[in-house]
């Protein structure tokens, strides 16, 4: 199977987990049986300037960011990094994260939710 750029659903979520502004999701999945069932999130997510994904704790899945363009401020567990293009972040079951854009430039990166 081969899912066409155009074919992918695009949504917009405002103060996504509580963070700033309004998050671009571009959903490469439309149904988490195309994971198998093993995971619910496939997509690139796109922070404009000042966007945020707030703080929150991963119980029952796992998500891991792959940085394709820019530089953010991750909070890994509470510890504050700056993650730029290239990055890989991965916040296991029980830990927490947020990402966050603090430049004047576009985020851009690739989110997968697996479960545990």
């Amino acid at each position: 199977m081969i899912r066409r750029e155009n074919e992918c659903t695009v949504e917009y979520r405002e103060h996504m987990r509580d963070g700033d502004g309004t998050v671009q999701l571009t959903n490469f999945i439309n149904d988490p049986k195309e994971l198998c069932e093993k995971g619910r999130l496939f997509s690139k997510i796109t922070l404009n300037p000042g966007c945020s994904i707030g703080y929150h704790v991963h119980e029952t899945d796992s998500e891991l960011f792959y940085i394709l363009k820019g530089t953010a401020e991750y909070s890994d567990n509470g510890t504050i990094r700056t993650v730029s293009a290239g990055d890989v972040t991965i916040c296991p079951p029980g830990e927490g994260h947020s990402i966050a854009n603090r430049t004047e430039e576009i985020v851009e990166l690739v989110a997968v939710i697996v479960y545990a």
